[in-house]
């Protein structure tokens, strides 16, 4: 590392003030400081003694999202499997058959592909920008591009996925300002609009693709509701064909971000521990959602309703879990107070299912919950301190 530590300090003449490609520091700055901490410090007051910055911030949360990744991708391989009946497996014998590996790289086989192309287009996005307006480019990104992969289909096209990340870092964020300006969750935001453009493929009406030439599979694609879309469709009824504890696990079909529960619990714990993700702000959704099913199941026309449906199966189903961890948790485009946390969280919960129960349109919920309050964060927070003020006023007497 030494050697490499001399290498970056021997060009960095160049790229600094003065310097033959002084215009394109922001590309050498980058690479330095994801290498190695950044060596300039805070010369004038006010300082802040604190251990933490955004590079280990931005760390933090790429290893709570490793047990998520990883459980995608096994997953997305291991449907493929059992979608093709060579294998003759099931869910009791998915761990214990010795096929971990085979369904890791065939999971692979389709992650990867994706994520290579957010990466490189969010990434030509964000370059530009900072090299443009001469900011820095953060560890942001690297976050970004491991959400947005999780929050898509599998089987949606890539030049779709380009498009998206490339909206969602433009618009989300870089018209804001950059890292730490944008009101909106820039992977939300790249999902949001190819949800409004796409709205067959954002849906995944064709929820896996299966690699049929690399891997000898007979089978192409699968087509099938979704959980959520099939408790719109039957209610209560759908309940009879669907396991709790494999949707607990992850063990059922869907995108990328349909995931486990428990991987999305183990990054919470991740995130909590370190300070990284509001405990609050998690909590508060949780509560949201728990408030407002119960309100509909006492409400429901009969037994076999959606709105009979309890909040055990909403957690566990669709991307709640995820969307409460990792995308609602966001420090930039949530809100900052604490006490505007629990409203900010309990309103997520509160709208994810007033969305998914009561609009057949849209079987989900969690995104369009969150990229709303996100909107109205700075007003909550605005209105919290406002009151904190006053309440601090009147027991100082000032008028």
């Amino acid at each position: 590392m030494k050697f490499l530590r001399k290498k970056l300090d021997a060009v960095a003449p160049l790229f600094e003030k003065g310097g033959k490609f002084e215009k394109y520091y922001p590309l050498y700055e980058a690479g330095d400081s994801f290498m190695f901490s950044p060596a300039h410090r805070t010369q004038s007051g006010p300082h802040i003694r604190d251990v933490i910055d955004i590079k280990r911030t931005m760390t933090m949360v790429v290893i709570a999202l490793m047990p998520a990744i990883l459980w995608a991708i096994f997953n997305h391989g291991y449907q493929t499997m059992l979608a093709n009946s060579d294998y003759g497996i099931t869910a009791e014998t998915a761990i214990t058959s010795g096929i971990v590996c085979d369904a890791l790289w065939m999971g692979l086989l389709k992650f990867l592909p994706i994520y290579i192309v957010t990466v490189v287009a969010g990434g030509v996005v964000e370059a530009i920008f900072s090299v443009v307006r001469k900011h820095e480019i953060n560890e942001g990104f690297l976050v970004t591009s491991m959400l947005f992969p999780l929050i898509l289909p599998a089987s949606i096209p890539l030049w779709q996925v380009a498009v998206g990340i490339m909206f969602g870092t433009l618009i989300g964020k870089e018209v804001f300002g950059g890292t730490g300006m944008n009101i909106l969750n820039p992977a939300l935001t790249g999902r949001l609009f190819l949800f409004i453009a796409y709205p067959a493929q954002i849906s995944g009406e064709v929820w896996n693709i299966y690699p049929s030439v690399e891997s000898g599979l007979q089978v192409d694609g699968h087509t099938g509701a979704t959980a959520l879309a099939e408790f719109y469709n039957s209610g209560t009824a759908a309940l009879n064909d669907i396991n709790w504890m494999d949707s607990f696990l992850g063990l059922t079909g869907g995108s990328f971000g349909e995931m486990s529960t428990l991987a999305c619990l183990l990054g919470a714990v991740i995130l909590i521990a370190t300070g990284v993700g509001s405990w609050r702000i998690m909590l508060s959704t949780l509560l949201g959602m728990i408030g407002m099913t119960y309100v509909l199941n006492f409400f429901s026309p009969s037994a076999d309703h959606y709105m009979a449906i309890g909040w055990t199966w909403h957690l566990v189903v669709g991307g709640f879990a995820f969307g409460t961890v990792f995308m609602a948790t966001d420090p930039v485009s949530a809100t900052q107070t604490n006490t505007g946390k629990w409203i900010y969280g309990a309103m997520i919960g509160i709208l994810t299912i007033i969305v998914r129960v009561l609009n057949p349109a849209y079987a989900e919920g969690m995104m369009i919950a969150i990229i709303f309050m996100n909107i109205f964060a700075p007003t909550i927070d605005y209105y919290v301190v406002k009151a904190n003020i006053t309440r601090r006023e009147k027991r100082l007497g000032i008028q």
